[in-house]
């Protein structure tokens, strides 16, 4: 989690950084390691199979964007992925989930030793999604507004047949822009009153996060999907926020005006995504739970994570399918997920 000029998470090395949040003003920083692996390799990193590996947090809304795009696109035999423990400590996002507590391809503890291979004393914190240089063993970007996107326009070459486009040349303008205010008043907004330090400061992200929703809740209301009728970046952006809304936006983050399923149009949208292959499979409810209300101490001292929200509505019925829309356009939906890859059943409804 972190990145752009908008603002600065506490720097996860930060012996105070967990217990922090909700007493100084909230910024989440810019990526500070924003090379690009692309086809040409201009910034030096090439695509190659097998070369990189995707570190995430399934915690994460920032890194599930890169877990979606990942499964749409096909990317699974050409990247790896890591999966970090949701519970960080003080030395950054860890491996305990793997055998022996390393990372069973880059032999690591922590995410923060690959931060040091690239730069010893690196400014800023240690975020997810990362990508690490499997050979030498150093992060090569941790920029997430730009790794999707690369994923979808620069791995083409490596994409399953039958990916969808997810960023189409001819829609790109709309989508930038319909994007642009879902990461200002959603995406980060539900952090800026979250972290809030003050009443005015929470009042004011309150007032955008739901004036934004009530936009695209009109704005979807007579199509499927948030620009064109096929799935894009726009849909993956906005759902990786909506996934989390009330399990801990809603109370962790006091985004209580309403609850996603109080919204008819909203909720039916995000059951949609979640029932498409790639979107609900790679979501882990414990694992969010589990992270923000444990790790978050400023803002819920106590670590008492909540046993609800009910999770059985996820599966319901949607409709909205009698909206149209070809959520693969002319492509095919992704397999199975990988072995290794499953979400455990106490995280899925």
């Amino acid at each position: 989690m972190s990145s752009t000029p908008a603002a600065r998470e506490p720097d996860d090395r930060d012996p105070n950084g967990n217990s922090s949040y909700g007493h100084k003003p909230f910024k989440r920083s810019r990526s500070h390691f924003a090379d690009r692996i692309t086809a040409d390799g201009r910034d030096g990193w090439p695509v190659e199979a097998g070369r990189y590996r995707l570190v995430v947090s399934r915690a994460c809304p920032w890194a599930s964007r890169a877990l979606v795009s990942r499964r749409l696109l096909g990317l699974e035999s050409a990247l790896s992925l890591a999966v970090a423990d949701p519970l960080q400590d003080d030395r950054s996002w860890r491996f305990t989930l793997d055998e022996g507590g390393r990372d069973p391809v880059l032999g690591i503890r922590y995410l923060s030793e690959a931060y040091e291979a690239r730069e010893h004393d690196h400014p800023g914190g240690v975020s997810v999604p990362a990508i690490v240089d499997v050979p030498s063993k150093a992060l090569v970007t941790n920029d997430y507004q730009q790794i999707t996107l690369d994923l979808a326009t620069e791995w083409t070459g490596l994409h399953r047949p039958g990916a969808p486009d997810l960023y189409p040349e001819r829609l790109r303008d709309e989508i930038d822009e319909v994007m642009e205010g879902i990461y200002r008043d959603v995406n980060n907004g539900v952090y800026r009153a979250g972290f809030a330090g003050e009443q005015g400061e929470y009042e004011a992200a309150y007032v955008d996060v739901f004036r934004r929703l009530d936009l695209v809740s009109e704005r979807l209301a007579g199509q499927r999907y948030l620009v064109g009728d096929t799935l894009t970046e726009a849909d993956i952006r906005l759902f990786t926020t909506l996934v989390r809304f009330d399990a801990v936006y809603h109370g962790h983050f006091k985004c209580n005006r309403n609850k996603l399923t109080e919204d008819p149009v909203l909720w039916a949208y995000v059951r949609d995504l979640y029932q498409t292959p790639g979107f609900g499979d790679t979501v882990d409810f414990d694992h969010i739970k589990q992270h923000y209300y444990r790790v978050h101490t400023g803002i819920n001292p106590t670590g008492i994570v909540p046993l609800g929200p009910d999770l059985s509505g996820w599966l319901t019925p949607h409709h909205r399918e009698e909206l149209g829309g070809r959520p693969f356009g002319d492509g095919t939906p992704p397999g199975p997920v990988p072995p290794g890859e499953e979400v455990p059943a106490r995280g899925k409804p």
